[in-house]
């Protein structure tokens, strides 16, 4: 067994890029070793912003020896046949088999084809595996048409301590090196073997692990932070872009002027995160503090002074310039803004952004007219406000120079200009995936309902995995604001202007895969996520986890198999009657025939002329209270009369009014159970 190292050395890798190209080496080597015959016990990929590395253990010294089997023709074939087949095979004649087969006698050759040393065999490949490399983004060399993210400047392909010969790109393959740009200097220096590559690398200031350099940066960062006596905003992305952006990571605490703390906290932090890459720092109060943490990528002589200088100043410049479009804004009052929305269109099949909050103002304040105890502390003029108002921000220079802001920045103008609590709520979260308070839910539900309705009407619907709209996304956002608040509002009552069964086919296709997620089973899902009447989520979950739990017990399962049967027969007599059949309430139970028939009857018969059953008002008391487990068993008191029903009763009686009456007791107790939930879809 030997062990492998490929190294792709290169001029600086974008950071977002190192993750997915280390496991596209990872993937791609892999199949290599299965086309070559080939395994590892090992597979180990890093990237760097110069490199990307595989080390491979336990590869063995050649590939599997095989052995085929291959039938030629007939053994009384034509000596011109039988002269091809031996030239295909490369066999003389006495090495055939001869076998009978059903068909006759034919002639059968064993080809032994031995193990190549797997030097040889990664050789061959590894130009095309490098050659084939995908990338985001990337370079091309004319002269040899490969495309790389950035210039390739080496190769190094070693089996054990041996150098794999083949050629990239002009490259010809070796053992040489380099390590960190300033610290090790410019000269290349030989990886003696892959055991020792790791360490010879960190000698020459190098950590080839990201994960260990993302973890170095946090726990510097942190450091850095108490040293001064304060505490880093903890940010696990920024670290691992860190990593991308040096090989040898030296945190180092920064700071910029007090003043600018009275820029709102988002804007601060985003500018040193998105720009500069920088962690925020706060005091023990968790207010943010004129501090940061930057990520150099050497150990400087003094000790990182000039370098925190450098950061301060850039860092000062682009606070100035936040500053001054955060000052420009709030001089604005965000009502005056919006009237600017007229002009920014938001497609150009569904109008301008001005149209849709005149749609959205309008379904927010309806929602909270029609649905009051939905939406506790809000009002329907304030919910209309901050509707008018959510994305007046768009058109203001912190939004243009910070996109990210979109939807953050409004809620802090806001407040600084006076706006009601329940206006600025609603504006700091109008994109929070279940936000808090009555008026930020109404309006937040009531924009994401409006995109899909629009989005539906004008037939951009999503298709397969493309969704250029996020419209899968927005449906999500609805589902858990509502599941997360527990809001009861009729499905169909939320998508205004839009396609009723295609949106609701689209909601519940959502839904089914949130609460597949949750361990509800695909069939039950199936037969109660459905919209009958005024259904809504929050009760058609609950249905579906009572379903669930009633036909895993024994009563259950006899329920089901009794309705299964019910509904089997009135499916075949309807289709051959060209009918359908109902339940006659007004037959008296008198008229019915027999104990078996009698029992299943006085569910349903309405008492004493009575317009109602005492079973179907229970069923109904607690189908009202969402008591789903008690209705469940309800339910569960017909399967004793279903069970005799069809032990003793003949369904299809030949006395025509007899047959009807039965066939309508079928009716009753299908209709009985759809109420609850569709049951032919259960399986079992």
């Amino acid at each position: 067994m030997a062990d492998f190292l490929l190294e792709l050395f290169s001029e600086e890798i974008p950071a977002r890029m190192q993750a997915a190209a280390a496991d596209q080496l990872r993937q791609r080597f892999e199949s290599l070793l299965v086309e070559a015959g080939l395994s590892a016990t090992g597979i180990e990929v890093e990237a760097t912003p110069r490199r990307l590395a595989l080390l491979a253990q336990g590869i063995p010294a050649a590939s599997v020896a095989l052995t085929e089997e291959r039938r030629g023709p007939r053994a009384d074939a034509p000596d011109a046949a039988i002269a091809g087949f031996l030239k295909s095979t490369g066999l003389p004649r006495d090495a055939l088999e001869e076998r009978e087969t059903g068909k006759g006698r034919f002639l059968f050759a064993r080809i032994a084809t031995p193990g190549r040393p797997a030097g040889e065999l990664l050789a061959e490949r590894l130009p095309g595996l490098i050659a084939g490399f995908q990338w985001p983004k990337s370079m091309r060399w004319e002269e040899t048409g490969l495309r790389w993210v950035r210039p390739l400047r080496g190769l190094v392909a070693l089996l054990d301590g041996e150098v794999l010969p083949f050629t990239v790109a002009g490259l010809r393959t070796g053992r040489l090196t380099w390590g960190h740009r300033f610290m090790a200097g410019s000269d290349p220096f030989e990886i003696l073997a892959p055991a020792p590559y790791r360490d010879q690398l960190r000698a020459a200031f190098v950590i080839l692990s990201a994960r260990e350099r993302a973890a170095i940066i946090a726990r510097g960062a942190a450091r850095a932070a108490q040293a001064a006596g304060l505490v880093l905003v903890e940010d696990e992305a920024l670290a691992q872009e860190n990593a991308g952006l040096t090989e040898w990571p030296v945190p180092l605490l920064g700071r910029f002027d007090p003043a600018y703390l009275s820029v709102p906290r988002e804007i601060i932090q985003l500018t040193m995160r998105t720009n500069q890459k920088y962690f925020a720092c706060v005091d023990a109060e968790g207010v943010l503090a004129p501090a940061f943490v930057c990520v150099a990528n050497l150990e400087a002589p003094d000790g990182g002074q000039a370098i925190v200088a450098g950061n301060e100043r850039v860092l000062s410049a682009r606070l100035s310039d936040a500053r001054f479009f955060w000052e420009q804004d709030v001089k604005v009052p965000l009502e005056e803004r919006a009237k600017k929305l007229s002009g920014i269109l938001f497609h150009e099949k569904l109008g301008t952004m001005a149209e849709k909050v005149e749609r959205v103002a309008k379904l927010a304040r309806w929602l909270v007219e029609a649905f009051p105890a939905q939406f506790p502390g809000a009002t329907p003029e304030m919910v209309e406000r901050a509707a008018r108002l959510a994305r007046a921000d768009l058109v203001t220079g912190t939004v243009g120079e910070f996109p990210e802001l979109q939807g953050v920045i409004g809620g802090h103008i806001a407040e600084t200009q006076g706006e009601p609590a329940p206006v600025v709520e609603a504006l700091h979260q109008h994109y929070a995936p279940v936000p808090q308070g009555g008026a930020a839910v109404a309006v937040a539900l009531a924009d994401r309902a409006d995109t899909i309705a629009r989005f539906f009407a004008a037939g951009l619907v999503p298709t397969g995995s493309k969704d250029p709209f996020a419209l899968r996304r927005a449906m999500l956002g609805i589902i858990n604001m509502i599941r997360g608040r527990e809001l009861r509002l009729p499905a169909p009552t939320l998508f205004v202007g839009g396609p009723e069964a295609p949106i609701l086919d689209f909601l519940q296709e959502r839904l089914r895969v949130q609460v597949r997620d949750e361990g509800l089973r695909p069939d039950v899902i199936d037969a109660t996520l459905f919209w009958g009447g005024d259904a809504d989520i929050v009760s058609v979950v609950a249905r579906a986890r009572a379903l669930q739990a009633f036909i895993e017990t024994e009563a259950g399962k006899n329920l089901l198999a009794g309705y299964k049967r019910a509904a089997s027969i009135l499916k075949i007599e309807e289709k051959k009657d060209a009918r359908g059949y109902s339940f006659d309430a007004s037959i008296p139970l008198s008229t019915y025939v027999g104990e078996a028939e009698r029992g299943l009857a006085a569910f349903f018969v309405p008492a004493g002329g009575a317009a109602s059953t005492l079973f179907f008002d229970e069923a109904n008391a607690l189908f009202a209270r969402e008591d789903f487990t008690r209705l469940m068993a309800h339910l569960a008191q017909l399967r004793p009369a279903i069970d005799r029903f069809f032990d003793e009763v003949t369904v299809n009686d030949p006395d025509p009014a007899t047959r009807l009456r039965r066939l309508g007791l079928l009716a009753a107790v299908r209709d009985a159970m759809h109420r609850v939930a569709d049951f032919s879809k259960v399986e079992g």
